[in-house]
C-alpha cells in the first residue's frame, strides 16, 4: 500500500515538472518571436483614430506608494486627449486622495474618484466597478497602486487590441521593483520570472491561453458590460475574470513588451498574507468553475482549470503524501521498497528544477548569475517548501469562508 501510494504521489510530482519545462520551452520560443509583430501593428495604427482609454488604480490607503505610481503615470506615452488616469480612493483615511488631488491639479488627464454607497469598502474587485459605472471609455487599463509601469507599457498594451479585433485583453508583465532589497524579494524575483513571466508565455506560445493578472493589462469596456463586471466574491478576480472572458469566446493575448514594475513583500508575515490570499482566490476558482467544465464554450480553458485543480490540489498534496511516506519510513517499517529509486527521482527532480529556472532567467538581462544560482539552489530547499504548508492553510480558510458565506473585503498588501 505504501508502495502505491508513493508511486502516485512521485507521478503527480513529476509530471508537474515536466510541465513546468514544457512550458519554459514555449515561453523560450514566444521570448524570440513577440516582438516581431510590432513593426507592422505600428503601420496600422497610423490609419485609425485612437481609441479613449481608462486607467484604473485601485486603492486603498496607499500614501506610501502612490505618488511613485502618479508620477510614472504621468510619464505614459498616449496621446493625453485620449487618455484618462483615474485613481479609485475606496475608503482611504491616509494621504492617498490628498496626494492624487495633487496630480489631479497638475495633470488635466488624472481624475481622483471615490467609491459611494454600496460600492465603498468592499474590496478591490469593488472599486473596479464603480469605476466601471462613472466612465464611458472604450479600453479600460488596470494597475495596482504599486506599479510603475515603462513608459510604452499602456501603448502596447493598446496596440495589441487594436490589431487583434478578437483579443478580449491585452496582458503585460511585471518584474520586482525591489528584488535586491531582502533575501525574500530574491526568491519572488526568481519566482516572478520564471513563474509568471515564462510560464505565462509558454502557455500561450502552446495553447493560445494566457491569464489576466491583477496589474498591467487592458481589456475592453464592451466584454466588461457583456460580464457584468468583476466577481466582488472573488479573492483573486485576475483568474475569476479569465474564465468568463473566454467563455465568451474571445482570447487574451500575452505580450511582454508591456512592462510594468512592481513592489513585492519584503518581510515573510507580508508574503504569507498575500501569497495566502492568491491561493485562497485560485482555489475559489477552481471550485466555481470544476462542475461547469463540460458546459464551457471553450474547451481550451477547461485544461487551464483542470490545471489550477492539478496545481492548487492535486501536486501540492503528493508532495506532502510522498514527504509524509519518505520520513515514516525513516523511523518505521512500512515495507517501502522503493529503495535507492526514490533518491535518484529526487536528485533528477531537483537537476531539472535547476535547469527550468536557469533557462527562464536567461532570458532576462543580468539574471543569470552565480550569485542567483546560489538562490536558485536555496530557493528548492526553503521558498518552494513553504509554499506547500501555505495552500494547505489557505484551503482551510477559504473552506471555512465558503461555508460561513463571509463578504470580500480589502486584502492589500502592506507597502515599504
Amino acid at each position: 500500500m505504501a508502495d502505491t501510494l508513493f508511486h502516485i504521489s512521485l507521478s503527480v510530482i513529476w509530471l508537474m515538472l515536466l510541465y513546468h519545462m514544457f512550458l519554459a520551452q514555449g515561453g523560450y520560443q514566444h521570448f524570440k518571436k513577440f516582438e516581431k509583430v510590432i513593426p507592422d501593428w505600428q503601420r496600422k495604427i497610423e490609419s485609425i483614430d485612437l481609441p479613449i482609454v481608462n486607467v484604473f488604480i485601485p486603492a486603498h490607503n496607499e500614501e506610501v506608494v502612490i505618488k511613485q505610481t502618479l508620477t510614472a503615470m504621468s510619464r505614459i506615452e498616449y496621446p493625453k486627449d485620449k487618455l484618462q488616469v483615474i485613481l479609485i480612493c475606496d475608503n482611504c483615511t491616509d494621504r492617498t486622495k490628498e496626494i492624487g488631488e495633487q496630480f489631479e491639479r497638475d495633470y488635466p488627464f488624472m481624475k481622483v474618484l471615490e467609491t459611494e454607497g454600496e460600492y465603498k469598502g468592499k474590496g478591490k474587485s469593488s472599486a473596479l466597478n464603480y469605476a466601471l459605472k462613472e466612465t464611458t471609455s472604450e479600453i479600460i487599463a488596470v494597475y495596482d497602486a504599486d506599479n510603475t509601469p515603462q513608459r510604452k507599457a499602456l501603448w502596447h498594451l493598446v496596440l495589441g487590441l487594436v490589431n487583434d479585433p478578437k483579443a478580449a485583453a491585452m496582458v503585460g508583465k511585471f518584474r520586482v521593483i525591489n528584488a535586491k532589497k531582502t533575501w525574500l524579494t530574491k526568491f519572488i524575483n526568481i519566482e516572478t520570472i520564471c513563474f509568471q513571466w515564462m510560464a505565462q508565455a509558454g502557455r500561450f506560445y502552446w495553447f493560445n491561453i494566457a491569464t489576466i493578472p491583477g496589474t498591467n493589462f487592458a481589456i475592453r469596456r464592451s466584454i466588461m458590460e457583456k460580464l457584468g463586471g468583476w466577481d466582488t466574491k472573488a479573492l483573486a478576480e485576475d483568474t475569476e475574470l479569465t474564465i468568463r472572458v473566454y467563455d465568451l469566446g474571445y482570447h487574451i493575448r500575452f505580450f511582454p513588451a508591456a512592462v510594468t514594475w512592481e513592489q513585492e513583500p519584503e518581510t515573510l508575515k507580508v508574503w504569507w498574507k498575500q501569497r495566502t490570499r492568491w491561493a485562497r482566490g485560485n482555489q475559489y476558482v477552481v471550485l466555481k468553475f470544476l462542475g461547469r467544465l463540460f458546459n464551457l464554450k471553450q474547451k481550451k480553458i477547461a485544461f487551464d482549470i483542470f490545471y489550477f485543480f492539478f496545481t492548487y490540489f492535486l501536486f501540492f498534496f503528493g508532495v506532502i503524501l510522498s514527504n509524509m511516506i519518505f520520513i515514516a519510513n525513516l523511523f518505521f517499517d512500512i515495507n517501502l521498497n522503493i529503495g535507492n529509486v526514490a533518491l535518484v527521482l529526487w536528485v533528477m527532480a531537483f537537476l531539472l528544477f535547476l535547469t527550468e529556472i536557469m533557462i527562464t532567467l536567461s532570458i532576462e538581462k543580468n539574471q543569470l548569475t552565480i550569485h542567483n544560482i546560489f538562490w536558485i539552489c536555496l530557493m528548492y530547499f526553503t521558498y518552494s517548501q513553504m509554499w506547500i504548508v501555505l495552500v494547505v492553510y489557505a484551503l482551510i480558510l477559504e473552506t471555512k469562508r465558503v461555508i460561513k458565506k463571509e463578504d470580500q473585503i480589502w486584502y492589500k498588501t502592506e507597502r515599504f
